[in-house]
């Protein structure tokens, strides 16, 4: 995967202040899983019909039949996984979920176990690659941190999804608050602006969804190099293979 082309590193999240923001995500949904246990709402979603609908919308990144290996960021209790085996029935995936929070990821391995298609670990990011990599929810909740760092923190997001998404990566953004929410810990945004960073910075080609019936949109981001559709799905690997 080639590396982004333009970044300052100065518009990305690092060291402490990363370490900060990830303490922080980590600990509100700790509680929230407390709160709810492993159901919609333990990962701050109403129900599961809506939480099912989004999915379907993120894994339009990756083809419909065939072998696909595929990384979850913020998979919460794995229910996106739980959803893949439903959808691909007897079908040929990998999946590795990764969460901030260990408990999560806990919760998911015991959700999960004797399926040996499915794997989790606890984590920011992950050091391996897959063909496909989604993100559901994980830019929205935005605490009390200031704007410009929560958007540094979008961004360091993305370039991990570039490097970790060999074909493609898939997430989506809140545009409008719920009625639920306070407005001052949700981010809202545009889909022309991160669609542009993708496009312009990280060299993908993208495409929109906002006509699923939500107030958000998700952002399909595709590699713009020419793939033989002969090519097997790849496994899992390291950034060095």
């Amino acid at each position: 995967m080639k590396e982004p082309r333009s970044i300052s590193p100065a518009r990305l999240l690092k060291g402490a202040d990363l370490d900060a923001v990830c303490a922080d995500i980590e600990a509100y949904y700790a509680a929230r899983l407390v709160r709810h246990g492993a159901i919609p709402l333990g990962v701050d979603w109403s129900c599961t019909a809506t939480q099912w609908l989004r999915f379907v919308q993120l894994l339009r990144i990756c083809p419909p039949d065939g072998p696909v290996s595929l990384i979850d960021l913020g998979c919460g209790y794995g229910a996106l996984a739980t959803f893949l085996a439903e959808q691909r029935r007897g079908g040929s995936f990998e999946y590795l979920g990764i969460d901030l929070s260990a408990e999560m990821v806990r919760r998911a391995r015991r959700r999960h176990r004797g399926d040996a298609r499915v794997r989790f670990a606890a984590g920011r990011s992950a050091l391996q690659s897959a063909d496909y990599v989604v993100a559901s929810g994980i830019m929205n909740v935005m605490l009390d941190f200031p704007l410009p760092t929560w958007e540094k923190f979008v961004r360091t997001v993305l370039v991990d999804m570039h490097r970790m998404g060999r074909s493609g990566f898939a997430v989506n953004f809140a545009t409008k608050p719920a009625k639920q929410s306070r407005p001052e810990q949700l981010y809202c945004t545009t889909a022309e602006k991160w669609a542009r960073f993708c496009e312009r910075e990280l060299g993908r080609s993208v495409e929109i969804l906002d006509d699923y019936g939500l107030q958000e949109f998700t952002l399909l981001a595709r590699t713009t190099e020419r793939i033989s559709n002969a090519k097997p799905a790849r496994h899992f690997a390291t950034e060095n293979s």
